[in-house]
């Protein structure tokens, strides 16, 4: 059986940043109406609110920046390393998320998703350091993943989307129960 090709994530993506953290010196900057993503909320799932909101004030006034429905978010420090989300909603993150823009005639973000979760294992075992151990966007956009052609990857991800809508569906019905 011959091995598959394999693609960087970064040659997927038309962008890769990080994000940033408003002062909590400036009470001002927090409390608004801007999602503001921390990586204990990045757990292989669908972002659509953030506990932390800003105001526009702390987003004008830090290094985060708006990042687009549909990019992945790959968690990059400490306990949370190498777990993965979609932003569902246009958010900002801190600089410990990695915000994966996915270039949609590359790639579909879902399959990118989906394979980045399947190796999850093989990503978080990349972060580095002593006292606690980190990812980095330089890492992630070297990590590789199996290259398929953008038909292909819209049927891997159709597929495993419509299991994670059951699974969601189910969660709201148990909820409401």
């Amino acid at each position: 059986m011959t091995e598959r090709r394999r693609v960087r994530i970064g040659d997927l993506c038309s962008r890769v940043t990080s994000g940033g953290t408003p002062s909590t010196k400036h009470a001002e900057y927090y409390g608004g109406s801007i999602p503001w993503l921390r990586t204990q909320e990045v757990d292989f799932n669908r972002i659509t609110d953030t506990e932390v909101k800003i105001t526009e004030e702390g987003l004008k006034n830090s290094s985060a920046k708006w990042i687009p429905t549909n990019a992945v978010i790959v968690a990059m420090y400490g306990a949370t390393a190498g777990r993965i989300a979609i932003a569902k909603v246009p958010l900002t993150t801190n600089q410990a998320c990695c915000n994966l823009i996915v270039d949609p005639q590359k790639a579909d973000y879902r399959y990118v998703y989906y394979a980045l979760m399947h190796n999850y294992v093989e990503l978080s075992g990349r972060a580095k350091g002593s006292a606690q151990t980190n990812l980095n966007a330089g890492l992630v956009k070297e990590f590789e993943i199996p290259d398929f052609d953008l038909p292909a990857q819209k049927r891997i991800a159709d597929i495993l989307s419509a299991y994670d809508d059951l699974i969601e569906n189910n969660r709201r019905r148990m909820e409401i129960l």
